[in-house]
């Protein structure tokens, strides 16, 4: 079975947001577009408690951008975003929620960050993304969603890893670019693991 994945269509990292990435709000109709083709739509959402430590602001005379270890791990500091019960970390308003099957909450430990919507960033805990899955069936995902460098580029390369074939929908993903080209090295990343590229108007 086929199941589309949105990875963290959230308010925070739409323009406006805390976490802004540009042009993340015109996913949202394609998002919407896309879910009734599917039998199963499943999403990630970003949910940090407020002293999480990928969060810039706790970490005295650090700026966001800069990258620290946090236990054991390099880490790169954010704003502080998508704080668990709050505005920024609510699916955007417009999304359609009522097509979305099941939601899976990451970045939840304030020890470790959660890129990746299968596991944290040191592969030490599981969302129960890939096992929820493996029991409906699905054998191929299509991935789209915010940021293409970042939450999209693990949680598909973690699908990789996993078995399952993974179709990258291009033009439904936008990416940080915190630094000139992180989204095409992203892009040849996930494809030179197995990722297949599509648009939204083949599916």
């Amino acid at each position: 079975m086929k199941a589309l994945l949105l990875i963290d269509l959230q308010n925070d990292f739409c323009p406006g947001g805390a976490l802004a990435v540009e042009e993340g709000n015109l996913l949202i109709p394609i998002a919407n577009e896309l879910m009734p083709r599917f039998e199963m739509v499943l999403a990630t959402q970003d949910w940090h408690p407020a002293n999480h430590g990928s969060f810039a602001a706790n970490h005295p005379w650090r700026k966001p951008g800069q990258v620290i270890d946090l236990n054991g791990l390099s880490q790169v500091l954010w704003p502080i975003h998508c704080v668990q019960e709050s505005f920024g970390a609510e699916f955007v308003p417009a999304l359609h929620t009522s097509g979305i099957y099941k939601v899976f909450v990451k970045g939840t430990d304030p020890e470790i960050d959660s890129y990746s919507g299968f596991f944290d960033n040191g592969h030490r805990k599981a969302t129960g993304l890939g096992d929820y899955l493996k029991e409906q069936g699905v054998d191929e995902l299509y991935v789209m969603g915010i940021a293409t460098d970042y939450c999209v580029k693990f949680t598909v390369l973690d699908a990789l890893e996993l078995g399952f074939k993974v179709n990258l929908i291009q033009d439904a993903c936008r990416g940080v670019n915190l630094q000139p080209g992180d989204v095409e090295r992203a892009v040849v990343d996930m494809t030179s693991k197995g990722a297949v590229l599509v648009t939204s108007s083949e599916i």
